[in-house]
């Protein structure tokens, strides 16, 4: 069978021909190109026309690039918001410890200084809870019989009293406040001295002056302070601020309703006071020493001249 193409198909130059014409061809379009610039304009517009074709080939390329940048910087982010919001939290966690320990050193700071005015002794106590019973004002401190606490002990912080010790453990006591309905305090009004006795108003958180007569020198922001006649409070201590007087006619005494000054349900720290007396400063073993001196001298005097004495006596004797 014959495999030859037809007649037609064999017209024209030879292959030979054909290849030596065409790289003559690109050969002169080449020095001309590089001679004149004349294909740059072409060029440009060939470009032009190939670009959307070389970003069609190239957008699968770019898509996936893109995708792996955006899920990589996303993981990133994710970390680095993880990252800072650990440091945050830190961050306000020793912001709050901080502040915490500054309101603690500056209530530290009150009660030296209310301690350095106390007439009496008194030594810091911390507040650990709350009584369990809502109704009974009581809370414990970590001072005990132990630390030489004695039930009857008053407590006060640095603006005034707030309670007194009722029950004495080794490491821990409990403090009846002002504001229990059992609790009682000679008070006196700073601005004439009159005396009274104030008692615990209970949930109102205030407390009261009973048995007070209608017409008694009492009115709205007298200050009332601790009398001192108990023997167990000293005197002078800051009680009350006298806020609302009810007077009626029909009864013999009026109500007098005051707000405690100290720290009633507030402060971490307080003060347990002793009926001991803040005493001065023992005299350097020097000066005790010339005291002993002058002693011993004042002694030998006293007793030369009473040697003396009986001496002058006899020879005063006629006989």
């Amino acid at each position: 069978m014959d495999h030859t193409p037809p007649p037609f198909f064999k017209r024209g130059p030879a292959p030979l021909v054909r290849l030596f014409f065409f790289a003559s061809l690109s050969l002169a379009l080449l020095v001309v190109d590089a001679r004149f610039r004349y294909v740059d304009g072409l060029r440009s517009w060939l470009a032009l026309a190939a670009y959307p074709i070389q970003r069609a080939a190239t957008w699968p390329i770019d898509v996936v690039q893109s995708l792996s940048s955006y899920l990589s910087m996303q993981a990133s982010l994710i970390e680095e918001n993880q990252r800072l919001r650990a440091q945050l939290l830190a961050n306000v966690q020793d912001a709050q410890r901080y502040q915490e320990l500054q309101s603690e050193a500056t209530e530290m700071r009150r009660m030296i200084g209310a301690t350095e005015k106390l007439p009496v002794l008194a030594q810091p106590a911390e507040i650990l809870y709350l009584s369990r019973d809502p109704y009974a004002h009581r809370l414990f401190i970590d001072r005990g019989s132990a630390q030489g606490v004695k039930a009857g002990s008053p407590v006060a912080d640095d603006t005034g009293v707030i309670g007194q010790v009722t029950r004495v453990h080794p490491l821990l006591s409990e403090v009846t406040l002002l504001t229990n309905p059992d609790q009682a305090i000679p008070v006196q009004v700073v601005r004439n001295g009159l005396r009274a006795v104030a008692f615990g108003g209970g949930a109102s958180g205030m407390i009261e002056l009973r048995y007070m007569p209608a017409n008694a020198e009492v009115q709205d922001g007298d200050k009332l302070v601790t009398s001192g006649i108990d023997g167990t409070y000293p005197p002078g201590l800051a009680v009350a601020t006298v806020v609302r007087i009810e007077r009626d006619q029909e009864r013999s005494f009026a109500r007098v309703y005051c707000k405690p000054s100290a720290g009633i349900e507030r402060g971490r720290y307080v003060l347990v006071l002793t009926n001991e007396t803040a005493r001065p400063p023992r005299p350097e073993e020097g000066t005790k020493d010339r005291r002993g001196e002058k002693t011993r001298r004042s002694k030998g005097k006293d007793k030369s001249a009473a040697e003396k004495a009986p001496e002058k006596a006899v020879s005063d004797d006629p006989q």
